[in-house]
């Protein structure tokens, strides 16, 4: 009740003075009720709000976590894809020879039968010798430059590479003047 029509029941008798009394004291007690409820209802609030946000914090986490997982497992395959790409098309077909050329794959010593003229390219570094895309037991052939190119990506691809070093010579080496034969097999 507002004070003008408190004023107004009292003048015409409706209400007596303790009634109105009373109804203050109703008034006041109700307003402090919804004080107190609003106090305590609040920091309830603020709890479940901060635990909301620190679940949606979390959940985000876990999906960046998992679209970097999945954008390095597409990576992986977009590189192997290149890889294969890059050995299929660069392939140096060769009619298998009669001379067994030896190279190590991890610490076994393995051989290929090559022609004469691939040996000699083999032997200088010219051509490498790799992994082929479409049996983990059969080599391919291909220039030095595509295996290079492979090896930036993948290095686990590449078997073999003749590393020529022409212009490392000791001085105190008693065999400098003997000069290796190129066709000296192992």
């Amino acid at each position: 009740m507002s004070k003008s029509l408190q004023d107004q029941l009292l003048k015409s008798g409706l209400i007596s003075g303790d009634k109105a009394k009373k109804a203050k004291t109703d008034k006041r007690k109700q307003q402090k009720l919804q004080k107190q409820k609003g106090k305590k209802a609040q920091p309830e609030i603020d709890q479940v709000k901060a635990e909301i946000k620190e679940n949606m914090a979390e959940k985000k986490r876990q999906d960046a976590a998992l679209n970097r997982k999945k954008q390095e497992q597409y990576e992986t395959k977009a590189i192997q894809a290149q890889i294969k790409q890059l050995i299929e098309s660069n392939i140096i077909s060769s009619e298998e020879g009669d001379i067994a050329f030896s190279f190590t794959q991890d610490r076994v010593i393995k051989k290929i039968y090559v022609s004469q003229h691939i040996q000699n390219q083999l032997s200088k570094g010219r051509l490498a010798i790799v992994k082929s895309p479409r049996s983990t037991q059969t080599y391919e052939l291909i220039p030095k430059a595509v295996a290079e190119k492979i090896k930036l990506r993948d290095s686990s691809h590449i078997v073999f590479i003749a590393e020529v070093d022409d212009h490392a010579t000791d001085e105190n080496d008693p065999y400098a003047n003997y000069q290796i034969p190129d066709d000296l097999m192992w």
